[in-house]
């Protein structure tokens, strides 16, 4: 497989990373803004996997079709791009500046389509597959991430519209919505009170793992997942399913309001 992997230098981009490059033929170009991050992966993948590195800020419209460009000029085409790059910004919306607005939008939202477009006719040759991590937040309001839920939303419905648009191209197109998940983007759960509570309020009792969502990832690029496009898929431990119990309702429990 030929695969650009954003976002490639830690979290769930890493996690990615490592389980293709497990795969016999696996081509991998890693991209991140993180140079050091990336070379310390691509030093440990080089052994089982042809691996390219690529820093670049994924909010820079010029760098989708550079990034393929290169991802061709190394591997002669492309079957898959996991479009993992991300950030994350907290503020209540009557607070949140246009900067910071515009800047999740072009990280959260924009380079999914600006890749696949760019990508297309090599996309098409392979019959490949795109999928985005967007977030259990497309679906919940997430005070205070401000416009965060909103670039990740826009997200999962622009992946839908590729999905359609380019279905007939034998193309593909899914994202995968993880709930809290261990990664740097989350550094506040590495407090053992605040992770213990988080992992309370979830039905299966324990916070995701980056690996979690590379299987889920992993899982739509594969050839047992070839009738499945324009799909969300969950990987939150239940959390989006348990507002009632996050309510204690059901308990036995006296509700106030």
């Amino acid at each position: 497989m030929r695969a650009i992997i954003t976002g490639a230098a830690s979290g769930i981009g890493r996690a990615v990373a490592r389980k293709l490059a497990g795969n016999a033929g696996a081509s991998l170009l890693l991209v991140d803004r993180d140079g050091d991050g990336l070379a310390q992966l691509a030093a440990e993948l080089g052994a089982t996997a042809r691996v390219e590195t690529l820093t670049a800020d994924m909010s820079d419209r010029a760098a989708p079709p550079l990034i393929v460009e290169r991802c061709v000029a190394a591997f002669g085409g492309i079957d898959a791009i996991i479009s993992n790059a991300g950030a994350m910004k907290g503020a209540p919306l009557k607070d949140l500046s246009d900067e910071d607005f515009d800047y999740l939008f072009a990280i959260n939202t924009r380079p999914t389509w600006a890749l696949g477009k760019a990508a297309h006719p090599w996309l098409k040759e392979a019959r490949g597959a795109i999928v985005a991590t967007a977030s259990m937040a497309a679906d919940h309001p997430t005070p205070p991430l401000g416009t965060y839920s909103a670039s990740k939303a826009a997200l999962v419905m622009l992946v839908r519209q590729m999905a359609i648009e380019w279905g007939p191209d034998g193309i593909r197109c899914n994202c995968v919505s993880p709930g809290p998940t261990l990664t740097g983007m989350n550094p506040g759960y590495a407090d053992p009170e605040r992770r213990r509570a988080r992992e309370q309020a979830m039905p299966l009792r324990k916070l995701g793992m980056p690996e979690d969502v590379a299987e889920t990832i992993c899982f739509l690029l594969s050839p047992a997942a070839g009738n499945i496009t324009a799909q969300n898929l969950t990987v939150d431990g239940g959390l989006g399913q348990a507002t009632m119990v996050l309510s204690g309702a059901g308990t036995g429990q006296p509700q106030k309001g």
